[in-house]
């Protein structure tokens, strides 16, 4: 069964792009771009999850990242 988001795909893309544009504006290569993803990862568990949900989400964060470079 595919997931359905409530976000749309428009959504998303707008957003991933305009990122996109900001990290070639400096020049960020596959690394410090993979550490600002981490990082922006760190920060929404930190500052907008309950503690007691944070392990489990991010568990499913990485899982889901796993599953989507393999497919």
């Amino acid at each position: 069964m595919p997931i359905t988001s409530k976000y749309t795909d428009q959504q998303v893309e707008q957003i991933l792009t305009e990122i996109a544009a900001v990290l070639d504006k400096h020049g960020a290569g596959a690394e410090l771009s993979l550490m600002i993803a981490g990082n922006i990862a760190t920060n929404v568990l930190n500052n907008d999850v309950a503690p007691s949900q944070r392990a489990a989400i991010a568990e499913k964060f990485s899982k889901a990242l796993i599953s989507s470079v393999e497919a």
